[in-house]
């Protein structure tokens, strides 16, 4: 069945059944508040009344981390019926600026210490501080009880009072913009209908156990952190352990150890971080970890299960599909080097890079994604719409991958990471590791060479080899040869920079890589 509800009818629904039941634990503020499921509703709906009150356009921003602040400013705006646009705070004030002209915003939920920490993001005049804002509340101790009580022992009409939206569907419940690795971010519009899908699905996949203890430090940016840190536990009645960011790595293992989380959301590049600062027990609760976003080398897989002794399992998903479309999951639905087999309702087809063709099972070229978790479209952008999405409603995704036939999914890599050099197809990836290798340095190191294609009259395409270590290109070469790549996947040309260019994300910075390479 297609879910047709609006999310903060559904939040409402499991929010108010067992009341004072854990919601929310923060270690991201000093006295670390903890909120029953009761508290974060009534505070919630509280704010809604507010924002209902001074906020008259529909997309409203919020810069917040993930945590006490930013569940409630999400969930407030759901409440009055309003699009949450969580913007990324990490990219330059001209894209940021873009897109917020690109969205409408005009009014920003966040807080003051985060105004001070980024004095170059575009601020607009209208800020709401949700920290002051809650302060507030505190001074009405007696209504918040009688709200409580009211809520308690009549939820019926405490909805309708609280004029609870009931219908969502296809209508706009987020704005999510990418994070613009290869061009100008898009903004990806994921209706209420694609969200709960997403989260339905994920709870019939089987990966989280109904007492699971989530760690959410994702950023709220991040269609992961939202839909899955955030959004699945509050549908789920999960209680959300939160910390301010996976780079504040001191507050992060706090939270698992004294929490007992069981399973850890990342990022590779953001993992890398627990095992340099983990102490002996630290991650003792750990069950399992799941990682999406970016390839996990499988040298650091093997060496995360070894010394954390649990199940490293990888998923895969994009912002357009809300964003899971598969999971590997403990036991027999895991398997080596694949992300998973896909969600319960979500079909695939793979079709050749060249005639678009549908191909066999098991072979590979680029995946097609269809169900009800995709998105609607690009954001004021119908040409860059039609370009992924189809009228019969498959997503294109520009990866390219296979399916086994045990119905496993196995990434090759992303189309625009392939060059096509005398007919044939070559992954920079598989280029870059060879590389890294030959200069000394393992997958579990930050990335310190990059192949980027450019155009060759005589091959179709050559290759260029950044990195950011000393080299000596004839040994380079011979030991690329040694290693097995043919005369066609070593770069032509190799060159010094200072640095790679990365994202906050972990990914390359594949727009800045192509400045480099075009600037000399």
């Amino acid at each position: 069945m297609i879910p047709s509800n609006h999310i903060a009818h559904e939040v409402f629904a499991v929010l108010s059944k067992k009341s004072g039941a854990p919601a929310l634990v923060d270690y991201g503020l000093p006295l670390i508040p903890r909120l029953n499921r009761g508290t974060l509703l009534v505070l919630a709906l509280r704010m809604s009344r507010d924002l209902k009150a001074e906020i008259k356009e529909k997309r409203v921003g919020v810069v917040l981390s993930p945590g006490l602040g930013g569940v409630l400013a999400n969930l407030a705006l759901f409440f009055a019926d309003k699009v949450p646009v969580n913007l990324n705070f990490t990219l330059g004030p001209e894209t940021i600026k873009q897109s917020m002209e690109e969205a409408g915003i005009k009014t920003i939920l966040t807080a003051r210490a985060l105004t001070r920490k980024f004095p170059n993001f575009p601020w607009p005049d209208e800020l709401v501080d949700i920290g002051e804002r809650l302060k507030g509340y505190r001074k009405e101790k007696l209504s918040l009880f009688r709200q409580l009580f009211w809520l308690r022992f009549f939820p019926g009409s405490f909805a309708k009072s609280h004029e609870v939206p009931r219908e969502g569907g296809e209508k706009e419940a987020i704005l999510l913009f990418t994070s613009g690795s290869s061009g100008t971010p898009k903004g990806v519009v994921l209706s209420h209908r694609n969200l709960i899908s997403n989260c339905l699905q994920i709870s019939q996949f089987g990966l989280f156990a109904e007492d699971a203890k989530i760690l959410a430090n994702l950023p709220l940016f991040h269609s992961f952190g939202f839909t899955i840190t955030t959004l699945y536990p509050l549908l789920e009645g999960l209680e959300i352990v939160s910390a301010p960011s996976p780079l504040d790595l001191a507050s992060s293992l706090r939270a698992i150890r004294e929490e007992r989380v069981d399973v850890l959301m990342g990022t590779p590049t953001f993992l890398k971080g627990y095992l340099r600062k983990a102490k002996v027990g630290d991650l003792a609760s750990v069950k399992y970890v799941v990682a999406g976003a970016e390839r996990t080398p499988p040298p650091f897989r093997e060496k995360w299960e070894k010394e954390v002794g649990c199940k490293y399992l990888e998923g895969y998903g994009l912002t357009e599909a809300s964003p899971v479309l598969s999971f590997n999951v403990p036991g027999d639905g895991s398997r080596e080097n694949s992300v998973g087999r896909l969600l319960p309702g979500v079909e695939s087809k793979i079709v050749d890079p060249e005639t678009k063709d549908d191909l066999p099972s098991g072979e590979t070229g680029i995946l097609c994604f269809r169900g009800s978790n995709v998105f609607l479209g690009y954001l004021n952008q119908p040409g860059e719409t039609r370009e992924v999405l189809m009228d019969d409603g498959w997503l294109v995704t520009g990866d390219l991958g296979r399916i086994d036939g045990d119905g496993f999914l196995f990434i090759e890599g992303r189309l625009s990471r392939f060059s096509k050099i005398g007919g044939e197809m070559v992954p920079h990836g598989t280029v870059e590791d060879a590389a890294a290798k030959a200069l000394g340095f393992s997958a579990e190191d930050d990335p310190v060479c990059v192949v980027v294609g450019m155009e060759d009259e005589a091959k179709g395409e050559r290759l260029i080899l950044l990195t950011s270590v000393d080299f000596d290109a004839e040994k380079l070469r011979k030991d690329l040869s040694e290693a097995g790549l043919s005369n066609l996947w070593i770069p032509r040309e190799v060159r010094k920079v200072d640095s790679i260019p990365i994202l906050p994300t972990g990914k390359l910075d594949l727009r800045e890589i192509k400045k480099l390479v075009a600037e000399r």
